[in-house]
């Protein structure tokens, strides 16, 4: 099951937020495939935290960006050993999970190194140069009884031994010639050179084949403290598979390369390629492997799937949206920039709300949102129509509002009232959370960029911030690079607009054959962004 971010516009407004919860809604109840999980790219303003709480509806996940991490590719059935497990353990592993690297963990589960396919190979390079030994890493009985899958028939499982690994082929006469006590020592069905190994102080003597030594050689072993393990398989493998007993630390290598499951793809691409093993191990806060990245993870992954609602402008959208599978696009603004690879349900309708978009899916297929979701696409509609008295409000807005009305039974009128007098009080933000609370970039159609934000108030008290609020607005100017940026501060009351401006905005001016008066220009019955202002400013340039 695929997961998809459903999510609005920066700088998110009531019906970005709202939209975001019901269509997410809407698209779990229809669509088993894949799950819909509301987002957010920004703080909720204070109109829309008032709808969330009166609502009670659960304010959506904040996310900064749409690229891919570490988390979305990595495989998290991760296969690792304990730094005193055999070595065999790991090749096992590695055999069954046909993979290239296994971590090791040490004694409180956190990442202490890494045993690759380079290190078996290096190790058995090493012991065909020279004898094997068990010196710089003791190995115990038990650790050669559980890698052989054999028995042991004398001696203290507990016990280790740090001498050579000898297979006896030669006679016994011969066989003190380089042997030394503490050794092992592998032997067949010869209970001569089995009692011979002993007599010279064998630590371990392993006798293969499945056959068990007689009684007078284990009276022996005993008596000189000789563990006696008896191998089911031949004499070679045997002695292979003991070299395998030794513990994971001995060949790991460590401080192996980790990555963060949040850590960016394109972060960590070159670190990972430089490796031998070409993979890095994910970790937790707390050093715990929690996945695996490889090479192979790599090559053309599967972007991350985001649903846009109430927005199609790649300068509004999630920061990487250009590189997602973007799945859908519901919206009610005019056709943006958003570029996708394969053919998408896109819907662009002039109503008042995308929120009205949604309420007519849930009715055409018989459905009701959560009264939680249903009371924010309420807040929604009644935002952006100005209670239906914008513009852009048609009559499908109206048909919405009815239902939700009687569906919630509440006054539409009345709450739409208490929720602009809630959140039209501005006094206590700074002027930089005013100019950015709902701003939206445009592209003129030569590439270069305006910002228009809007507050919606009752009455014309913010103005006396004026000065304030123009300096705020030419620092983002010349920070962001934007021929004009303005401010429309609507009175919901007036049903009208003081146009705060900075930049090119004799166009503003042009677009609205009105003159601006110290920076601001009176603009009686407008309401509407969308349909009044952005579309007269773009046609200007």
């Amino acid at each position: 099951m695929s997961h998809v971010y459903v999510t609005g516009h920066k700088n998110p407004d009531t019906d970005t937020i709202s939209s975001a919860i019901g269509y997410a809604e809407f698209k779990n109840l229809v669509d088993a495939d894949n799950f819909y999980a509301p987002a957010r790219l920004g703080d909720v303003n204070a109109q829309t935290a008032w709808a969330l709480e009166k609502s009670g509806a659960k304010n959506p996940k904040l996310i900064r960006h749409i690229m891919l991490r570490v988390k979305d590719v990595m495989h998290e059935r991760l296969i690792t050993a304990h730094r005193d497990d055999p070595l065999r353990n790991v090749g096992i592993a590695m055999a069954k999970g046909n993979i290239g690297q296994v971590p090791i963990v040490g004694h409180d589960g956190s990442l202490a190194g890494i045993i690759t396919e380079r290190d078996l190979a290096r190790m058995y390079v090493r012991e065909s140069r020279e004898a094997s030994t068990f010196e710089e890493s003791p190995v115990s009985v038990e650790a050669m009884v559980e890698v052989l899958e054999g028995e042991l028939v004398a001696g203290k499982e507990k016990m280790t031994t740090s001498g050579k690994l000898w297979v006896i082929s030669m006679s016994t006469k011969s066989m003190g010639g380089r042997m030394e006590e503490g050794d092992v020592v592998v032997i067949g069905d010869r209970p001569g050179a089995q009692k011979r190994a002993v007599e010279l102080g064998a630590g371990v003597l392993v006798v293969s084949n499945g056959v068990r030594p007689d009684d007078e050689v284990l009276s022996l072993a005993n008596e000189r403290g000789t563990s006696v393990i008896v191998s089911p398989l031949d004499s070679y493998v045997t002695s292979r598979m003991i070299q395998l007993s030794v513990p994971c630390w001995e060949v790991m290598s460590e401080n192996p390369l980790t990555v963060d499951p949040d850590d960016l793809i394109t972060d960590i691409t070159d670190s990972v390629m430089e490796v031998h093993y070409r993979a890095a191990i994910a970790v937790d806060k707390d050093k715990m492997p929690v996945g695996v990245i490889s090479r192979t993870d790599l090559i053309n992954p599967e972007p991350r799937k985001v649903l846009l609602v109430d927005h199609a402008e790649v300068g509004q959208s999630i920061t990487g949206v250009e590189k997602a599978q973007v799945v859908e696009i519901l919206d009610h603004h005019r056709l943006g920039d958003i570029e996708t690879n394969t053919p998408i349900a896109a819907t662009f309708d002039p109503v008042g709300s995308t929120a009205t978009l949604i309420i007519e899916r849930y009715r055409t297929l018989g459905f009701d949102p959560e009264k939680s979701t249903a009371t924010m696409l309420l807040a929604a509609i009644l935002s952006d129509t100005v209670i239906l008295n914008s513009p852009t409000t048609t009559e499908r807005d109206h048909e919405a509002v009815k239902y939700l009305e009687e569906y919630l039974g509440l006054d539409a009128g009345k709450f739409g009232m208490e929720m602009f007098e809630a959140s039209s009080d501005v006094t206590g933000l700074s002027a930089a959370e005013i100019t950015s609370r709902d701003a939206k970039e445009y592209a003129t159609s030569g590439g270069e960029k305006m910002c228009i934000a809007q507050v919606e108030t009752v009455g014309k008290a913010l103005l006396d911030r004026k000065g304030e609020l123009l300096e705020t607005l030419e620092r983002e100017r010349q920070n962001n690079g934007y021929l004009i940026s303005a401010l429309m501060v609507t009175d919901i009351i007036e049903q009208g607009t003081e146009l705060l401006c900075v930049g090119e905005c004799s166009h503003v001016e042009h677009a609205f054959d009105a003159k601006a008066k110290d920076g601001v220009i009176d603009l009686p019955g407008v309401m509407s962004r969308k349909k009044q202002v952005a579309p007269k400013l773009l046609a200007t340039f």
